[in-house]
């Protein structure tokens, strides 16, 4: 049973949130709030009963109705108004409105607008705390719309099977938005889905305080000890519209919420503190009038504070490196090995001296990855830092979002770059934009790594390469090396740096060899190599195409063609200056790319040159490209659909005799 100090600290929370939520609807009327306004009236109890056995260091993931989370964390009334308000003191700076709160100071790692990624970062939360032993919990709170997304059954399969130390709450307000839950899902109740994963699942009354602060409890009590994970429904509703501003009574009727306005949790536990408890009426009238005033101060803060600077809005898309920069040594010192090797290299010995690494993938354990990229690494470092998975992309990718949020730094192989298209979301609309969101308060440096190109007849499932998409995303690096001694210098500056990177490896490059430095070296982002000087044309290419690119170059300088071969090493940051350089001294341009050229990387460095170099060009600039179809199986299809040796020197001909 809980005490009667319990449930009045509860009770002041809940306070807390009903008087700043209805003030924030009425400067919703008034235009104060610019946006979208989604209020937490009605289910109180929740997060205030839940957000009571937290620490500071526990960490909350929420979805877009996130008000009432955010201050049961501990959120000043302030920051979240002024926030709503689009001011510079709000938690996000402005940046996030009623859909995306941050204040990670107090474990309050963010609020989302996409349904479910919350449940999986909740588990990157919880994987942090077991990977660094630090006794912590994540706890992910989503309503009953949740619960049809695979982040669902994602999120709860690798918290059950890895006995992640988490708390899954579902506020069950009946609508997932307008759609009734009775209506969208073939289960009637959320609680009793646990027992399909081997947790304790928990179906509380949630507009009772005092349940929800009991399971809660005990939930905490069990994951801080190794118990894993619980499921914990609670069954609520919202008395106000899904936002403000929206029609209503649609989808239900006025006398429903009347008869659940009369369930108000507020008003339950207050006359149950005074009954039951006998906690004096004045105390609780003094505390009634201490949140009010607190409100209406909270208010006057938010509208007095200044909007925030215009000069400040392409701040923290990336993190500001820490460390000084390298020199690059010699590529012809060391010995010779394998692009595979030298990545591999690279990831044991960053694993040796930094702890919070860890690896995800399927089959990265004891197999050591379908590409021998973690080979030997199980034995030397353990199964919670060498983790095989699920095949779940989603799940995993955005498991690694919250544990980069909370401290760690996850490495993700996922074999092939088609694989971890079912994780886009999470990597453009959660990793990409989370440095951002947070001011910079949060870091993401999550290294997302798989092969990419056409070869071997893989067909169209296993032969994609996407940088030219994945480029079009602020806030993620894009590196794509060409040789091993890139590749490792590569891999040690992205394991080393705060941005996710997507790392993309060319399959039919694996087990080419270079000459790679002993000594522990990096290659800063956004520098190209040039990897043969000439004076006749430019060729840029990237992976595959550099070394196709370069078989012909003896011959095409027997014929008195002197060719410049550059190679970017990373789509984002794109080093155009080197480009520019080159075409300044040769006059001519042809970008070869395996890709097709519609809207890809080809056409980036085209544009570029074009708008900066136009009047060092002696001929039009001319791309090489793969054909625009998807991958087909038969050598024969597949051999026409990318660019080969013998199309690149024709290519270089044809525009030297332009």
């Amino acid at each position: 049973m809980a005490t009667a100090q319990d449930l009045l600290s509860v009770f002041r929370t809940m306070l807390i949130i009903r008087l700043t939520e209805e003030e924030l609807a009425r400067c919703h009327q008034r235009g104060l709030v610019h946006g979208a306004c989604h209020t937490y009236v009605g289910q109180e109890a929740i997060a205030s009963g839940v957000c009571a056995h937290l620490t500071p260091k526990d960490t909350v993931f929420s979805t877009h109705r996130g008000h009432g989370h955010a201050l049961g964390k501990g959120m000043p009334p302030r920051e979240l108004m002024a926030e709503l308000f689009g001011r510079a003191t709000g938690c996000s700076r402005g940046r996030g409105g009623s859909m995306h709160l941050f204040s990670p100071e107090i474990g309050m790692m963010g609020t989302s607008g996409i349904v479910g990624p919350c449940i999986l970062q909740a588990c990157g939360g919880g994987y942090s705390s077991k990977l660094m032993q630090t006794g912590n919990v994540g706890v992910a709170f989503f309503g009953d719309g949740a619960v049809n997304n695979g982040a669902f059954h994602e999120g709860l399969n690798m918290a059950a099977i890895w006995k992640l130390p988490v708390l899954f709450i579902c506020e069950n307000n009946q609508f997932a938005t307008e759609v009734p839950f009775s209506y969208s899902s073939g289960i009637p109740d959320v609680g009793r889905r646990a027992a399909n994963y081997g947790i304790p699942g928990i179906e509380v009354d949630g507009n009772d305080a005092e349940a929800v602060f009991l399971v809660a409890r005990d939930a905490v009590v069990r994951a801080r000890a190794g118990g894993g994970p619980t499921l914990i429904e609670c069954k609520t509703y919202r008395t106000r519209a899904h936002a403000e501003g929206m029609g209503d009574f649609t989808y239900r009727t006025k006398e429903d919420v009347e008869v659940w306005k009369k369930k108000c949790p507020i008003a339950r536990l207050r006359e149950r503190l005074i009954g039951e408890f006998g906690v004096p009426g004045s105390e609780i009238t003094a505390i009634e009038k201490e949140i009010t005033q607190m409100v209406v101060e909270a208010k006057a803060f938010a509208e007095a504070s200044p909007p925030p600077d215009p000069a400040t809005a392409m701040t923290h898309i990336y993190a500001t490196r820490s460390t000084p920069v390298m020199t690059e040594p010699s590529v012809t010192a060391g010995r010779e090995i394998t692009f595979s090797q030298a990545t591999l290299e690279a990831l044991s010995e960053q694993m040796a001296v930094d702890p919070t690494i860890f690896v995800m993938g399927e089959g990265i354990g004891v197999r050591g990855g379908n590409f021998r990229t973690t080979a030997g690494l199980f034995e030397k470092f353990g199964p919670v830092r060498l983790c095989d998975t699920p095949i779940s992309e989603r799940g995993f990718v955005g498991l690694a979002g919250g544990a980069a949020m909370t401290g760690t730094r996850p490495v993700i192989d996922f074999m092939f770059a088609d694989f971890v298209l079912d994780a886009v979301g999470e990597i453009i609309n959660q990793i990409a934009k989370m440095q951002y969101m947070s001011s910079g308060r949060l870091k993401m440096p999550v290294l997302l790594r798989g092969c990419i190109g056409i070869g071997h007849s893989a067909a169209t499932h296993h032969s994609g390469s996407y940088y030219g998409m994945y480029a079009q995303v602020p806030g993620l690096c894009v590196v794509v090396p060409s040789s091993a001694y890139d590749a490792k210098g590569l891999m040690k500056r992205a394991l080393r740096c705060d941005d996710p990177v997507m790392f993309l490896e060319h399959r039919e490059i694996l087990q080419t060899k270079s000459m790679v430095p002993t000594e522990d070296y990096e290659i800063e982002f956004g520098r190209a190599r040039i990897v043969r000087p000439g004076r006749d044309v430019t060729v840029v290419a990237l992976a595959r195409m550099v070394h196709l690119t370069l078989s012909v170059c003896e011959e095409l300088e027997k014929d008195g063609i002197s060719v410049e071969l550059v190679d970017p090493r990373t789509v984002v940051p794109l080093d155009v200056e080197t480009i520019l350089a080159s075409v300044h001294k040769t006059g001519r341009l042809l970008i070869v790319d395996e890709p097709p050229a519609s809207c890809g990387f080809a056409g980036e460095i085209a544009a570029q040159v074009a708008a900066r170099g136009f009047d060092d060009l002696d001929a039009p600039i001319r791309r090489l490209t793969g054909s625009f179809t998807p991958t087909p199986y038969s050598p024969s299809l597949e051999a026409v659909v990318v660019p080969n040796a013998q199309d690149i020197a024709r290519a270089v001909r044809q525009l030297v005799e332009e």
